[in-house]
């Protein structure tokens, strides 16, 4: 799979089956659309390819700030070339970007993606002002030569899959609702960096990770995951919070990995997040966090053991 920086960099000789979206956190909507549209690619002896953007489009038009990623845009293109993408054009959404007109985007995938067929879903507008809309594009389609392929949503629970409830669903904790919604557990990855050191104090390390400040991390709690390390995998209670207890200030993630006891500081670690064990607390001296820890590995141990 390539990753790609601009439209110009692709210069594909081949014709190309396109779609056009942020596909961030790549959840199940994005997949149905991906694996359907690479069937089709391989079927005709096209090449498949998805346009996304970064920074995400909310971010620049809205002003936003703070953690709203469920990928990053590394993460985001290697969940696409894992579906079968045979290039993925991750474009600058700058001010420029955004008051491109629709037209002119569809000539530059015309003349560098050799485009013969755009798949959007029903409710897809691009360019300035949105006006790339579904029948803007057919027009294009009927007066370039490529044809528009419109895929409904994938709906779950009567629901549309989408990234902002599953931002919302992390936000509260819910990460077994968020599972679902993108088809694996939710992950985050960074590396181990020193922290208070309190943890190995009172008989439990833990890995405090350097999460990049833009990517969404689960609300406050304990939760049960897997933590991965070079090509080790190992099971882990994840605690996300200020840890009260000790008047901390500031969100931190740290994982606490069963059955293991490395120097592993400097190093990239991966968790997921599996099972939200219960609400961050604060416990009236260490003894009794000491106890609701051990309660902790009890529980997130029988949990991940039945997940294999």
């Amino acid at each position: 799979m390539q990753h790609l920086a601009s439209l110009q960099d692709a210069k594909l000789q081949q014709p190309s089956v396109v779609t056009i979206g942020v596909f961030d956190g790549v959840h199940r909507g994005h997949q149905h659309l991906i694996r359907r549209l690479v069937e089709e690619a391989r079927a005709t002896r096209r090449l498949a390819v998805a346009i996304t953007f970064f920074p995400h489009p909310d971010i620049v038009l809205r002003g936003l700030s703070g953690r709203y990623y469920l990928t990053t845009p590394e993460q985001k293109a290697q969940l696409l070339g894992e579906l079968g993408v045979d290039a993925v054009i991750t474009l600058p959404f700058d001010d420029t970007f955004r008051h491109t007109r629709a037209e002119a985007f569809v000539q530059m995938m015309r003349e560098h993606l050799n485009l013969s067929t755009l798949w959007v879903g029903s409710d897809f507008a691009m360019g300035y002002q949105r006006e790339g809309n579904v029948p803007f594009l057919r027009e294009q389609g009927a007066a370039k030569g490529f044809d528009v392929h419109v895929i409904d949503l994938i709906v779950s629970d009567s629901e549309a899959i989408s990234s902002t409830s599953i931002r919302d669903a992390l936000q509260n904790g819910q990460v077994e609702q968020a599972r679902d919604w993108l088809g694996r557990a939710y992950s985050v990855t960074g590396t181990v960096i020193r922290g208070e050191q309190r943890g190995r104090t009172i008989g439990f390390p833990t890995a405090n990770i350097d999460v990049w400040d833009e990517l969404v991390i689960p609300g406050n709690g304990v939760y049960a995951g897997w933590a991965t390390v070079g090509d080790e995998r190992f099971m882990a209670m994840t605690n996300v919070g200020t840890r009260p207890t000790f008047a901390g200030q500031g969100v931190t993630v740290e994982a606490y990995l069963l059955d293991f006891d490395r120097d592993i500081y400097g190093q990239e670690l991966t968790v997921t997040f599996e099972a939200h064990l219960r609400p961050e607390l604060r416990f009236d001296g260490i003894q009794a966090l000491i106890a609701q820890i051990h309660a902790d590995v009890d529980a997130g141990r029988a949990y991940l053991s039945q997940q294999g």
